[in-house]
């Protein structure tokens, strides 16, 4: 039996939820067979999410559990990551507040790339503990029946050995050239095979073959299996992989269609994460990725999963959404239409990566500044104290994880902006700063002066022109 294991666990899905009645009455008129997938809603991304800022929601929600171990490795998973050549998984450390002297790697290729990194992180031999992360915000085509099931998410587990809440008891992987659906490079959507074939030749197949192996080498048997998580977005394929395994059909974990979506590479850790917010000690948890193969992970839950709660729940993720009915947001915010938003919104969005070098730690890590004078707090850093004038050398002071209340805001529809209004403001933090932030995520007859905010990393700017996104912290209210 491994050493190893799952010491922290959290979750991030996208505050808002699209109706999927409103998408199937959208396309009514072409397509009149989408308002039988019509029930229920999946998550979406504001126009300022990407994988990367939902990762970092999830592993700095993951890293609240009060662990001594230091994070030694951390790898991102995604489908859909930002960059193709620029280390994302170096951005999520930076803006997590993680140390620099860590490994950090980049893993996609396939919907299991999730699950393939976790392993990758269990079996590690390292003796500090690893952070595994993984997201997606895939694109559908208008119409697809994609558009109806696919989701956005992260998942964050954090492994290692000593204080674990579940025990890793192995794992099994298979390769495959079974082809369920495929995107090639610089192609926006995927193309999926027929349904009856992935699930009869696909799922069916793979998947049983791989968790014997697993069985039989863990000593387990099916009849133990107490929380089985596979993430499929066609309907009545894990009962029926449950069924021909000798899974007991109740222990079949919720795969989140109905108010989230499938999220990707994100969607067996998003189940594995769902699992353990209800698991016992002793009971094992059986994960599978699947995707040009299979891997399937056993857990077992320990003592310390009664006294732990995550920092960031599914549940508390699912209940929080706002349902929208505005079908064209969803198809602004992700890209499938252009609006014309004027002359304003007309100017050169260039990043200069020297300046994003130089300033990186308050750009992406939000720190600040404290006089050593007159203990006061400022951001951004200035070469001289806002409060007494001392030219002193500010000490380093980290502002993402410090309370804050809104001090004064605006509702502005003149600026360009691409979720209109602009909200802005003076953010007052507890520990005495006070900065100027965009916040985001306002209900507008709950939003008001007082209202207590959390520091959320996103996209600040996309520069269509040379396509590099510009991250920076936004305020958000809590909850």
């Amino acid at each position: 039996m491994s050493d190893r294991g799952i010491k922290s666990y959290a979750a991030y899905i996208p505050r808002q939820r699209m109706d999927r009645a409103a998408i199937a009455a959208a396309h009514a008129w072409a397509m009149p067979g989408l308002k039988a997938a019509g029930k229920g809603e999946r998550a979406f991304c504001s126009w300022d999410e990407d994988a990367i800022t939902m990762s970092v929601d999830a592993v700095r929600a993951c890293l609240k559990s009060p662990l001594a171990n230091a994070i030694g490795s951390l790898s991102f998973a995604s489908t859909t990551a930002p960059f193709a050549d620029l280390q994302n998984a170096s951005v999520i450390a930076a803006a997590s507040g993680l140390s620099a002297h860590l490994s950090s790697s980049d893993v996609g290729g396939s919907l299991r790339a999730g699950t393939s990194a976790l392993i990758h992180a269990l079996e590690s031999t390292n003796a500090t503990d690893s952070m595994v992360v993984a997201a997606d915000n895939r694109r559908a085509k208008p119409a697809s029946p994609q558009e109806m099931q696919y989701g956005a998410g992260s998942a964050a587990v954090r492994t290692g050995t000593g204080d674990l809440i579940a025990r890793y008891l192995g794992s099994a992987s298979a390769v495959s050239q079974f082809a369920d659906h495929f995107r090639s490079s610089g192609q926006s959507y995927d193309y999926h095979w027929e349904e009856r074939w992935v699930r009869d030749e696909g799922y069916l197949k793979i998947v049983p073959e791989v968790v014997e192996r697993l069985f039989k080498n863990t000593g387990v048997s099916a009849a133990q299996i107490d929380y089985f998580c596979l993430a499929a977005t066609i309907s009545g394929v894990a009962p029926a992989v449950a069924k021909k395994l000798k899974i007991r059909p109740d222990a079949v974990v919720d795969n989140l269609a109905s108010r989230c979506g499938d999220s990707g590479a994100a969607h067996p850790l998003m189940m594995l994460a769902l699992a353990l917010e209800t698991a016992k000690p002793g009971q094992r948890i059986l994960v599978i990725g699947f995707g040009a193969g299979a891997d399937a992970l056993l857990f077992e839950a320990t003592e310390a999963l009664t006294s732990y709660r995550s920092a960031a729940t599914v549940s508390d993720q699912v209940a929080r959404g706002v349902t929208d009915k505005n079908y064209t947001k969803l198809l602004s915010f992700s890209g499938e239409l252009e609006l014309d938003w004027g002359m304003r919104a007309e100017f050169d969005a260039k990043t200069s990566l020297t300046q994003l070098y130089r300033s990186s730690d308050q750009i992406i890590s939000f720190i600040g500044g404290r006089c050593t004078a007159c203990g006061a707090i400022q951001f951004p850093r200035m070469s001289a104290c806002v409060q007494c004038g001392s030219d002193g050398a500010l000490a380093p002071t980290p502002l993402a994880d410090e309370a804050a209340k809104v001090a004064t805001f605006t509702a502005d529809w003149l600026q360009y902006y691409p979720a209109p209004p602009l909200y802005v403001g003076l953010v007052q933090f507890d520990n005495g700063a006070r900065t100027l932030m965009e916040m985001v995520d306002i209900v507008p007859d709950k939003f008001d002066v007082g209202l207590p905010l959390r520091m959320v990393f996103r996209i600040k700017e996309r520069d269509g022109l040379r396509h590099h996104h510009r991250y920076f912290w936004k305020a958000t209210p809590v909850g």
